[in-house]
């Protein structure tokens, strides 16, 4: 069977005959086994830098990103990287410059005297000083046009027709992001929200309705956090705070729960702190459990399927009773089904019922990971939800994983 991929402009990947949802790392292991162990943890897309990289995550049967200049134009370069690794088999997708509008804008670097120094101040950018506006105009006016250009090169020299991404920082300025919006495939964000001094893991689910918002749309990819922030330099200070396995399993499924079409990580490669071996034993256990759903992530969301929140009358919750309530998707595959469910309130939820499920009276659901069941009745089920809880719910335990050394990583 060809593993040839073809771009169909949804976000998803095609192997072969099979339709992927993107689970991804930033990092090319240096040696096969550390590749090895990322396929066998369902990781399906790896960025590469070039021909070789691709055969070598060919070779493990997974598929790869090819980072790309575009902000530098059609050169006769470009032109030639193109033409070199288009006909890859490997070849997934490919990626604009990372961050490209945050670069010319809030980018700390710009103000920093140590590194480029083109902003006085720190915080320009968001004082809107018409220094900072002059700036992002001039480099805007430089940069839209030339990466126009090589995205029209590569559709015509593409014959797969795969799709253009661009990755961003979380708040990238919105009117210059529009500005190259319509000529690129798949938009989305990184956001790396577990720190030393804070864990507000659930934020990602804002970040997630932005991309939505700001991609008009299109497909959105999101990077999550795969490192400890003391892990990157010295001014993040020596305390190691990696995401527990389940800030990350939170993480993915609220990105999920919220439209996102493919789940990435960056910054393993920066692993060095005490237990960040368990912390990468809990990465490929998540990656593993998504693999194991690829079925239903590829699925259509079942859109008649809803989810409502009784108030139980509690009085001992601090006021907002309720921050963002409970989000779900439901997604079935042949006669497969499952549910998705993630709290995203900082309390528990004690009335959770999903509702629209008229044609599954009497149908058991059973809790992945978990050892609830519930049968539908009236088109319905209830159950209960710890504070940013995920609960699974399916059809059958056979879309459980294996792999669950990692999931009582908890630093």
């Amino acid at each position: 069977m060809s593993n040839t991929v073809y771009g169909h402009g949804d976000g998803f990947l095609t192997q072969g005959e099979r339709r992927l949802f993107p689970i991804g790392f930033y990092e090319l292991p240096a040696e096969d086994d550390g590749l090895r162990d990322m396929a066998v943890a369902g990781v399906n897309l790896i960025r590469c830098g070039n021909a070789d990289a691709l055969d070598r995550v060919h070779a493990h049967g997974m598929m790869g990103w090819v980072p790309l200049s575009l902000q530098a134009g059609a050169t006769p370069e470009f032109q030639e990287q193109i033409r070199t690794l288009a006909e890859h088999p490997a070849l997934a997708v490919w990626e604009g410059p990372d961050e490209v509008v945050w670069n010319f804008t809030a980018y700390s670097g710009l103000w920093r005297q140590d590194r480029i120094g083109v902003f006085p101040n720190k915080g320009e950018w968001w004082m809107q000083t018409p220094l900072a506006i002059q700036y992002s105009e001039e480099r805007a006016a430089e940069i839209m046009p030339n990466m126009r250009e090589a995205v029209e090169f590569i559709r015509s020299a593409d014959r797969y027709n795969r799709q253009v991404w661009i990755n961003e920082a979380r708040d990238s300025d919105l009117k210059f992001v529009r500005q190259y919006i319509d000529f690129v495939d798949i938009t989305g964000c990184d956001d790396y929200p577990i720190r030393a001094d804070g864990r507000p893991a659930i934020r990602v689910a804002a970040a997630t309705d932005r991309w939505q918002q700001v991609g008009k749309g299109r497909p959105v990819w999101m990077v999550l956090q795969a490192f400890s922030w003391n892990d990157l330099d010295d001014e993040h200070g020596d305390i190691a705070a990696f995401p527990t396995f389940d800030e990350s399993r939170l993480m993915a499924y609220v990105c999920i729960t919220h439209g996102a079409r493919g789940i990435l990580y960056w910054g393993s490669n920066y692993l060095k702190s005490q237990g960040h071996e368990g912390f990468r034993k809990s990465l490929y256990a998540l990656t593993s459990e998504l693999a194991a759903l690829q079925p239903f992530l590829t699925a259509p969301v079942e859109r008649h399927v809803a989810v409502q929140v009784t108030d139980d009358g509690r009085t001992d919750i601090p006021e907002p009773a309720s921050i963002r309530g409970v989000s779900i998707t439901a997604r079935r595959t042949g006669r497969e089904w499952l549910i998705i469910l993630v709290n995203e309130d900082p309390h528990s939820h004690m009335g959770v019922e999903v509702i629209g499920l008229d044609a599954l009276n009497g149908t058991e659901f059973v809790e992945l990971y978990g050892d609830e069941k519930t049968t539908v009745s009236e088109g319905s089920f209830v159950t209960r939800m710890r504070p940013y809880e995920v609960k699974l719910f399916a059809t059958h335990r056979k879309w459980e994983t294996n792999q669950r050394e990692g999931r009582e990583f908890a630093e």
